[in-house]
């Protein structure tokens, strides 16, 4: 469902807008009036925010690494430069590379996991402070995960455990500016085919046991005994974003059936 004018006039930044729920939360809130900066390191974010804007929206894609404390201060000023504000950042970036137990997991491993999955969102956070300081406040949505509590992927579950921590914090800290910070943990969600694999090598047999074994667990874990939906997601996360929860903020909602990581 559409709220027609819910964004009407806002400035929003929203990663990983490629595919998957970070493009679903872009072109819905782009329909629902808002001015949406798509960032992602794919150049597929240039299409989608060529479509949108054949259709009268009013979108700019930019391509860029936001696993870098440099691509996030380019994001921004190129954002500042065209907008002269921010009010919104969905920080969506962030996913499993791998599935396996942790004592199979090596050091550089562990690190690009924790790379992806946690300082996209620590340096966007950082990165739009200063600009909803001195405009008088904005609203931080950061995409967690229930997969704090999860098999076969330690270092992504401490990496989303980490952004619930960034959450909880920065909230505290930033609401006499009045800057909401709210979290949305997803569980498992059905999605299309991802156009850009986040392990670019295919998975063995024995990987491919261990990653049926996160989907068991996903689903068991659900009081719902199922997967959700990429708008399951795109709902919460445009909830948490809009006036509607102004007085929402320091907490991670779970978008997981049930299951409260």
């Amino acid at each position: 469902m559409i709220f027609e004018n819910r964004f009407q006039g806002k400035v929003m930044i929203v990663t990983g807008a490629a595919q998957g729920i970070g493009k679903g939360v872009a072109v819905r809130a782009a329909q629902e009036g808002a001015k949406v900066i798509l960032i992602d390191r794919s150049e597929i974010v240039n299409e989608i925010s060529s479509t949108l804007n054949k259709n009268g929206f009013d979108t700019t894609a930019i391509v860029e690494d936001l696993e870098k404390w440099e691509g996030f201060q380019s994001v921004v000023h190129k954002t500042l430069e065209k907008y002269d504000h921010i009010d919104i950042l969905i920080n969506n970036v962030g996913g499993t590379i791998w599935a396996k137990p942790f004592d199979h997991y090596e050091e550089d491993e562990v690190m690009k996991e924790i790379n992806r999955s946690l300082f996209p969102t620590l340096w966007g956070c950082r990165a739009v402070l200063p600009s909803m300081i001195q405009k008088g406040g904005g609203t931080i949505v950061n995409v967690s995960s229930v997969a704090t509590r999860s098999v076969n992927r330690v270092p992504y579950a401490a990496a989303k455990g980490g952004v619930n921590a960034v959450t909880a914090s920065l909230a505290f800290e930033q609401a006499p500016n009045n800057i909401r910070v709210i979290g949305v943990a997803p569980g498992g969600t059905q999605a299309p085919p991802r156009l850009i694999p986040r392990n670019e090598n295919p998975q063995s047999e024995q990987e491919k046991i261990w990653y049926q074994e996160i989907i068991d667990q996903t689903v068991d874990s659900s009081l719902q005994k199922k997967y959700g939906e990429v708008e399951d997601q795109v709902n919460t996360i445009l909830f948490a974003a809009s006036d509607e929860a102004k007085y929402i903020t320091g907490v991670t909602i779970p978008v997981a059936g049930g299951d409260l990581g």
